[in-house]
């Protein structure tokens, strides 16, 4: 028996942990995936998968396990930039990515290369850039894969816990010149029309805007570069499902007396409801753990948006690991958790094998 499965066919706990410290040590920052990308086909193609690159960077592996439903796992290699040094600590695992989102996809190929009993096929994807306003991998995913019959993105959420759903969002540059002219003028300058900008989309955004709540709109301004003839703003807004982005956009421009506004990048909010099969699966296998699977729902923005602008299938998005840690200079995984995520999804890819295949994926 290959020394990295158990004699059930699980992988060994030795052998994840010293898959997902390979992986961190290896700097994956945002467009530069490749270093990691090469290791994981050999790793995946060491675990019985069929591993390859695509054409944007993205590693796909795939095992077939005779006939059944299409369950696809997708997450991120590529991390923010940030030279964080991994070592164990008091069964913590620290390093850059350990959370945001090494720990989930390396709990992915595990529970995948484990799952003995699943019948149908399993597709393990790892994407590139994730962490860029135009989240490039995903996109490509979506646009040259057929539909799988169950999703798994893999994101923080806490072993414990399934994210339903998360906020979309908007990004808008406003930029506007002016002619020079004396400080004492009337007349507006570029820098107080860059306030105005932002003091306007506060305003349109209501008094109850905020990052606190999934159903409410939440604004960030991101930078400002400004003087008395030129400005530039950049601007972030997070919003609700049903939110209407054309109808800020038009209220926005119709407060600003000169200048343009952008839109750089749009993402849908999505929600899937409590009973969908992946959220049941997931579920499932946390409280075979002995646990109570607690349902959230994020502020932020993952892949699960880009697919499920396009995509509708059932999904969910999971993975151990803290995602009050993401970025941060304590970025660390308990690799309790991390073993714990493994098994959960496990339970859940075993649970999946029972969807019904949609028409094609034969």
């Amino acid at each position: 028996m290959n020394w990295a499965f158990t004699s059930s066919g699980s992988v060994t706990e030795t052998y994840a942990i010293g898959l997902l410290r390979n992986m961190l040590e290896i700097p994956s920052v945002s467009y530069h995936e490749r270093d990691l990308a090469d290791y994981l086909v050999a790793a995946m193609t060491d675990l019985g998968f069929r591993a390859h690159i695509d054409g944007v960077g993205n590693v796909v592996g795939v095992i077939e396990r005779g006939a059944g439903p299409t369950v696809m796992l997708l997450g991120h290699m590529d991390t923010v930039p940030g030279v964080l040094p991994v070592r164990p600590l008091d069964g913590r695992l620290y390093g850059r990515g350990a959370v945001d989102a090494k720990g989930p996809l390396a709990a992915m190929i595990c529970a995948a290369a484990g799952a003995v009993d699943f019948r149908g096929r399993l597709v393990v994807i790892g994407v590139v850039e994730e962490e860029t306003p135009r989240s490039r991998g995903a996109m490509e995913i979506r646009d040259t894969f057929e539909r799988p019959d169950a999703l798994v993105v893999g994101e923080p959420s806490g072993w414990s816990s399934v994210v339903l759903g998360y906020k979309g969002k908007l990004d808008l540059r406003y930029t506007v010149r002016c002619p020079a002219t004396h400080p004492s003028n009337p007349a507006p300058k570029a820098s107080e029309l860059a306030v105005v900008c932002w003091n306007a989309l506060t305003e349109l955004l209501g008094p109850d805007a905020g990052h606190g709540a999934f159903d409410q709109p939440g604004a960030t301004l991101c930078q400002i570069n400004a003087d008395l003839t030129t400005a530039t703003v950049d601007l972030s807004v997070r919003i609700p499902p049903g939110f209407d982005v054309e109808d800020l956009l038009l209220g926005l421009r119709e407060r600003l007396p000169a200048g343009e506004l952008q839109v750089l990048n749009a993402v849908t909010a999505c929600r899937v409801g409590r009973a969908d099969p992946v959220v049941r699966a997931l579920a499932s296998g946390i409280r075979r753990l002995h646990a109570q699977p607690r349902l959230v729902v994020k502020t932020g923005t993952s892949d699960m948006n880009t697919l499920a602008e396009v995509w509708d299938v059932p999904m969910a998005t999971y993975g151990p690991g803290d995602s009050s840690l993401d970025h941060s200079d304590e970025e660390h995984i308990m690799l309790s958790d991390f073993k714990r995520g493994i098994d959960v999804l496990t339970i859940a890819i075993s649970e999946l094998a029972h969807l019904p295949v949609r028409s094609g994926h034969l």
